[in-house]
C-alpha cells in the first residue's frame, strides 16, 4: 500500500481539492431571440440584453 513520504500543508490540499466544486456554468436566453448562452455574454447572433452589439457576417 502506499504511503505519503511528507504530510502535505493545508495549503496543498486546498490545492489539490480546488477542482472538486465546479459547477456548470450558468445559461441564460435571450430576450429577444430566445437563444441560449452564457451569463454576461453576447448570444452567438450578437444580441445582448435584448440589443443588437456585433454585426454578423451577412451584415
Amino acid at each position: 500500500m502506499a504511503v505519503q513520504q511528507n504530510k502535505k500543508s493545508p495549503s496543498k490540499r486546498g490545492m489539490h481539492r480546488a477542482h472538486d466544486f465546479l459547477t456548470a456554468p450558468v445559461i441564460a436566453i435571450e430576450p429577444s431571440t430566445g437563444e441560449a448562452h452564457r451569463r454576461h455574454h453576447i448570444s452567438p447572433n450578437g444580441f445582448y440584453r435584448g440589443r443588437k452589439v456585433v454585426k454578423g457576417k451577412d451584415e
